[in-house]
């Protein structure tokens, strides 16, 4: 029980924090000559966060987790938009409509499978991964770093942020993030 609890507060405050890291950030640049406004609109910010965190009912009690076959998928769709958009040059959008265009067909082929019901979601949150720059995402060795770390994210969230609408986008921004720190702290 006690690793379940270290799980969910680990996943909640990563995604916290990297709101206030890059809210704080766009604040900062928005209001660089001002900065009473800037700290009051991040003093303003942490507090939102803070109780909207802390009493809205965003988990369940339960502790569940994603399978790993089906995390996989979604290293894959961000490898199948990402290889769309600047591979084939087709932006970010249309590759990304494309890819989720095709995820959500796949439980097509076998209605009672629970198994392909869940993966249009996996291979979503990949999309958002490969929709990503070049300029940010500068491989596809680095897509797939920012695909699977988005996975196993994906995977231990299964249980929160429940009804928050962004949660797959969030996760691949929390993905490529950490990506791109790790991948400039190595060069």
């Amino acid at each position: 029980m006690r690793k379940h609890k270290a799980i969910r507060v680990f996943m909640v405050l990563t995604v916290v924090l990297i709101q206030i890291v890059f809210l704080t950030t766009i604040i900062k640049d928005k209001y660089e000559n001002d900065n009473f406004v800037a700290i009051l609109s991040i003093l303003l910010l942490v507090i939102t966060l803070f109780f909207g965190y802390r009493y809205i009912n965003l988990h369940h009690k339960n502790y569940e987790y994603e399978k790993i076959g089906v995390i996989i998928w979604v290293p894959i769709g961000a490898i199948i938009c990402y290889l769309l958009n600047i591979s084939a040059g087709l932006g970010s959008v249309l590759s990304a409509g494309i890819t989720g265009t095709l995820a959500s067909l796949i439980p097509e082929i076998n209605k009672e499978s629970r198994y392909l019901e869940k993966l249009p979601a996996a291979i979503y949150c990949g999309v958002f991964v490969g929709m990503s720059s070049s300029e940010i995402v500068p491989s596809i060795g680095f897509v797939a770093a920012a695909g699977l770390l988005a996975g196993v994210l994906l995977m231990l969230s299964k249980n929160l942020f429940l009804g928050v609408g962004g949660k797959l986008g969030t996760v691949a921004f929390v993905g490529v993030i950490i990506v791109s720190l790790l991948y400039g702290l190595a060069l």
